[in-house]
């Protein structure tokens, strides 16, 4: 009976181990992409197997990444290895005077060859990935020489490619916005050209570890022909190469896109050249402005004045503080020195016509006749809008000015007229102290000349100069 007994637990107990087993299997099958059999014997058709899953063709396994080291670059410890590079400028962002710098984005690719990602295949055909891999392998660690910020763009994901072909060839691209230092001289500003360069050089490897070069010459630059600026017209792009040498570490391959800039002119022409001209010509006004005029003639000066100040201090809001004189400086700051010297032209001309007025008044008390024992003395006032036949009219009569206490009257002449038999020999003598002064004065008149044939002469040469 107990022989039986153990029989049957033996029998339960294989069965539960079979039972498990097929389990288990199963399980596996489903973790390794196996294909099941179908449910009359027969495997599934290719066409339903999913190739990725299995492990002969994953990424790691065909190029033997986890089979090489490659923190260190390809061939070491032998003869540099030769990274070609060409560049497509995608865009020329901006160009900021005040910080002195430029914003490019472009596409930046390097060609080499890594005998450590070769892989066997029968239709010679190159495999393309994503910026994943490029933190498995090694890539050329080249960097932006004087750049002060660069990105990598990463919408919708890591803009990098890298393409590898069966012989370890190897395709590294990536989309890539840098903002550069340019070295700007506004010596000639706004009549100015610039040339900016972005230069490019590993970081790590010498000239004997790496040999950094263009791929195509001339031709590894190529730019978008839709590329334009506000300011600028960008005459032409083309590439050099050179070696640089630091002290402590030694000599770098360094390569260079260098573009050259010419400045629009009619902005400026529009904003600060042509309203500084008006200026200079609206204080030109003033010298046919009644001298007598003086609120007229000091709010014009002063008006002309402030306007050229604001236009100067508009023009250098703009620009870096540089410690040497722009061509703009020259000619804003000549046009204020013409505006400001009109101003002083009227200080001159009322200071003058100042000192003119008290000598003949002078000269008139002085020359004043005396009218005592004269038996029948009338006296007539003349308004200051007489014409020089009236003033012809009184010869033979005596004339005076009115007393100064008697502002209103300052623009009349009292003459005299004296009945008394001694007129006819007064007549002979014509018209003794009768000045009547004029509107216009002599430096008004030379100003008026002088001025503007100066401020052409000044155009002339500086338009000449800058041209």
């Amino acid at each position: 009976m107990m022989p039986y007994f153990e029989k049957l637990l033996f029998l339960l107990f294989c069965l539960i181990l079979i039972g498990e087993c097929r389990k288990h299997r199963t399980r596996r099958r489903r973790w390794t992409g196996a294909v099941e059999p179908h449910k009359h014997g027969f495997p599934l058709s290719k066409k339903t197997q999913d190739v990725t899953k299995t492990r002969k063709v994953k990424t790691d396994h065909l190029l033997r990444v986890d089979d090489h080291d490659f923190t260190m670059r390809p061939a070491f410890a032998g003869p540099a290895i030769p990274v070609g590079v060409d560049v497509q400028v995608e865009s020329l962002d901006s160009i900021s005077e005040v910080d002195m710098d430029f914003t490019m984005t472009l596409y930046l690719r390097h060609y080499w060859k890594d005998e450590r990602l070769s892989f066997p295949s029968t239709t010679n055909k190159s495999m393309t990935f994503d910026g994943r891999l490029v933190k498995k392998i090694w890539v050329p660690d080249v960097f932006f020489v004087h750049s002060k910020r660069s990105f990598i763009h990463d919408t919708t994901t890591d803009n990098i490619m890298l393409r590898v072909f069966p012989d370890g060839h190897v395709l590294y691209s990536l989309r890539v916005t840098v903002t550069a230092a340019c070295n700007m001289d506004f010596s000639r500003f706004p009549l100015d050209s610039q040339t900016c360069s972005l230069e490019l050089e590993s970081y790590a490897y010498t000239d004997e570890d790496l040999m950094l070069y263009w791929k195509n010459g001339d031709e590894s630059l190529k730019t978008d022909e839709k590329i334009s600026l506000s300011q600028f017209l960008i005459q032409k792009f083309h590439t050099t190469s050179r070696l640089a040498f630091y002290s402590s570490t030694g000599w770098y391959n360094r390569l260079y896109i260098n573009f050259t800039l010419r400045r629009h002119i009619f902005f400026f022409l529009l904003q600060t050249y042509f309203p500084a001209t008006l200026m200079v010509m609206l204080s030109w006004v003033s010298f046919w402005i009644d001298r007598r005029a003086v609120p007229a003639r000091v709010s014009l000066g002063i008006t002309t004045v402030l306007t050229m100040s604001t236009i100067i201090t508009g023009v250098n809001a703009s620009m870096p503080r540089v410690s040497y004189i722009k061509a703009v400086d020259i000619y804003l700051w000549v046009s204020f020195v013409f505006v400001f010297l009109s101003v002083l032209e009227y200080a001159a001309v009322n200071y003058l016509t100042t000192v003119q007025e008290r000598k003949e008044r002078k000269l008139r008390e002085k020359s004043l006749p005396c009218t005592c024992g004269m038996s029948h003395t009338r006296t007539m006032m003349l308004d200051g809008t007489y014409s020089e036949a009236d003033a012809n009219s009184l010869a033979g009569y005596t004339r005076t000015a009115v007393a100064p206490e008697e502002p209103e009257k300052q623009e009349r002449m009292v003459v005299h007229l004296s009945m008394s038999s001694e007129s006819t020999a007064a007549k002979k003598k014509g018209i003794r102290g009768l000045r009547i002064m004029q509107n216009t004065h002599a430096i008004d008149k030379y100003s008026r000349m002088i001025f503007p044939g100066a401020y052409i002469f000044f155009n002339l040469i500086y338009w000449s100069v800058y041209c």
